[in-house]
């Protein structure tokens, strides 16, 4: 008994269709009209951050985190979407993996993470 996986991830918008389209086109996260999508097994991560922390904008409570499988090619095509991206070397980390960081069009932030081989 207990909990074997997130099963949705809920947040208001101010255009929801809108936003459904960008995630989906950009990212291939979820679809018409419920936005789900079939999700591979690995790790997933829960957790809180102090108040204080500088890990994301101040102005934000949450970041999503999404798991990629090859995050030069989608970095590459995000960039050529005309999509803003961070990145910074100290975001990796051995035994972890690689990080990037975008924003969706109303402004939330979005880290992409593609996990090392042994993770």
């Amino acid at each position: 008994m207990g909990v074997t996986g997130i099963g949705g991830f809920f947040f208001r918008a101010a255009d929801p269709d809108r936003l459904r389209d960008w995630y989906a086109e950009h990212l291939g996260v979820g679809s018409k009209p419920y936005g789900s999508w079939e999700v591979q097994a690995g790790p997933s991560v829960f957790a809180p951050f102090p108040a204080d922390t500088d890990y994301f904008a101040e102005d934000r409570q949450w970041m999503l985190n999404l798991r990629v499988d090859d995050l030069d090619a989608l970095c590459a095509s995000l960039t050529e979407a005309g999509i803003a991206m961070i990145t910074k070397p100290e975001w990796n980390m051995p035994g972890v993996g690689r990080f990037a960081r975008i924003h969706d069009p109303e402004g939330n932030p979005i880290e992409l993470w593609e996990p090392d081989a042994e993770s």
